[in-house]
């Protein structure tokens, strides 16, 4: 399963945020076996929806359980997508690596919070806790975005 959600266009504050989560693909494809090609296909996407290259340097993504990314020196272009795999790689300007040998995000529920590098709140998905809304089972905090299942 993943999910997506795109910036609402209708609200004044979301549509100055320069960059929110985009997609989220929790539950790696396949069987968890802890293969480095299972970990890479679990990934949290980072979007920058405004003209401007973005200093994502000291930007963070956390779980719930405490488990940290931090961006080192990265520049998001402007209207790109960065993809952060769980897994071990090179990174590019598209793809960046955590280097775990572990899972992070749980299949079940679990929430992605992004930070800037003044540890300040950007963005939040959550899935797995509240199965009741809308049939669905994710859903996303800070921010008018819609989100739905693929």
């Amino acid at each position: 399963m993943a999910l997506s959600a795109s910036a609402a266009d209708h609200h004044p504050d979301r549509a100055r945020a320069a960059v929110f989560i985009s997609d989220v693909q929790y539950d790696s494809p396949g069987r968890d076996d802890r293969s480095n090609r299972s970990l890479n296909r679990e990934w949290v996407e980072i979007t920058n929806s405004t003209r401007r290259v973005v200093n994502l340097d000291g930007w963070t993504l956390e779980d719930e359980d405490g488990h940290s990314y931090t961006f080192d020196h990265f520049r998001l272009e402007g209207r790109a997508t960065v993809r952060v795999h769980t897994g071990i790689g090179r990174d590019s300007r598209t793809d960046v690596f955590q280097d775990r040998r572990n899972y992070v995000w749980d299949n079940y529920s679990d929430t992605v919070t992004l930070r800037n590098d003044r540890d300040r709140f950007v963005d939040e998905v959550s899935w797995g806790h509240h199965r009741d809304d809308r049939g669905g089972d994710h859903h996303r905090h800070g921010g008018d975005h819609r989100g739905h299942r693929h």
